[in-house]
């Protein structure tokens, strides 16, 4: 999993963080967090395409393989990161393994949810 650091305050200039930030407005509908913050991120993978331009492939889960956004969070987070000027081809891969749970968010996340 990566790293969960990431300065929010600043604007971010690497395509990773770019790719972060476009994942930080994309929301669980039944959780108030975005899907990042929340962990169901598990890879993000930026591959050159050309000089300026960079394939991503991106593995992520829900919080539950019941959860009834499965059909429609992948293309929620594909045209969210596409929306990116840098990004060439954005390709979402829903992963089970390893399942998701409440140690996957953020600490900021689970002070948010009043879950420590």
């Amino acid at each position: 999993m990566q790293d969960k650091t990431i300065d929010t305050e600043t604007t971010p200039t690497t395509p990773e963080e770019k790719v972060i930030a476009q994942l930080r407005t994309v929301f669980d509908p039944e959780i108030p967090v975005n899907i990042y913050d929340l962990g169901l991120v598990y890879k993000i993978d930026l591959q050159p395409a050309d000089e300026v331009k960079f394939n991503v492939h991106i593995e992520m889960t829900l919080t539950s393989p019941t959860c009834p956004v499965a059909g429609t969070m992948p293309a929620m987070v594909e045209q969210a990161v596409s929306a990116l000027d840098e990004m060439h081809d954005v390709k979402v891969e829903l992963v089970w393994d390893p399942p998701w749970g409440p140690d996957k968010m953020s600490d900021e996340t689970r002070l948010h949810l009043n879950m420590y």
